[in-house]
């Protein structure tokens, strides 16, 4: 029974410790946004226990297909963390060095340092800049370690038969046509989010009126989150759209196998 609920419960722990991590580093955390920190991290915290423990899957996709989830937790930790030192004060050189090298016309971080209200200090706006880089770089890098990763791993055919069921619980193979066309058309939308949002969430932030005051360091924790969102949201997008591709090629691989053996004449 201890054992049956310790994976979940470390799983959970290392959850809540991603949201708390910018309340934990900040050298003045506001009272009342760790107190909302704390409260979204034990909730979310509470849903990733009871559903690991749970044997019927219900959210969580890819459960029993590693390294997918550890994969996407490691990105998502490693650009709150990064952030959070980054607007810290710590780690600014590195971060300063990635923000320049990707601060290009057009680029997605460009695009984001736009957003940085005039107002803001030239010192608070370079801080903002390297977070930024950072994020956007090592998204870029977890997508690289990830497409190896699958590739040497032969993901998800290495711990056995892939459980469509399981695996990929809000997905039913049984409604609305041929299942491979539509996971084939779910991982070309994602991609495609994917590849978009970095671009996009700039112009809404600049479009909405508060959206600008969300990047002031004032308020380093809404900051963060904000910049850290960018980052992760569209890689992991981008994973899901790949690994969503790769059950689409098995799929199809496995229909053209099981076509050649009914077409085999037989002795």
């Amino acid at each position: 029974m201890i054992g049956q609920d310790l994976g979940p419960f470390l799983r959970a722990l290392q959850v809540a410790a991603l949201i708390a991590t910018p309340g934990l580093l900040l050298p003045e955390a506001n009272a009342e946004m760790a107190q909302m920190v704390a409260l979204v991290g034990l909730v979310i915290g509470g849903f990733v226990f009871f559903e690991y423990r749970s044997c019927y899957p219900s959210f969580v996709e890819f459960r029993h297909a590693p390294p997918y989830n550890r994969l996407r937790f490691g990105m998502a930790f490693a650009i709150v963390l990064a952030v959070t030192l980054v607007c810290r004060g710590t780690g600014l050189v590195p971060g300063k060095m990635l923000g320049n090298a990707l601060n290009f016309p057009f680029s997605p971080v460009r695009l984001m340092v736009l957003v940085v209200p005039d107002t803001v200090p030239d010192a608070d706006r370079a801080t903002l800049c390297a977070a930024a880089g950072l994020a956007y770089g090592l998204a870029l890098a977890s997508l690289l370690v990830f497409a190896v990763v699958l590739r040497l791993s032969d993901w998800p055919l290495r711990q056995g038969a892939f459980n469509v069921w399981i695996n990929l619980p809000m997905v039913d193979p049984t409604a609305g046509g041929d299942i491979l066309r539509r996971l084939e058309r779910d991982a070309h939308v994602n991609v495609a989010l994917g590849f978009l949002l970095p671009f996009l969430v700039p112009a809404v932030l600049q479009a909405v009126p508060s959206g600008p005051s969300l990047l002031r360091l004032s308020d380093p924790q809404t900051a963060i989150w904000v910049i850290s969102l960018w980052g992760i949201v569209p890689t992991a997008l981008i994973m899901r759209g790949v690994a969503l591709m790769r059950i689409a090629d098995l799929i199809a691989a496995e229909r053209r196998r099981a076509y050649r053996e009914a077409t085999l004449p037989v002795a």
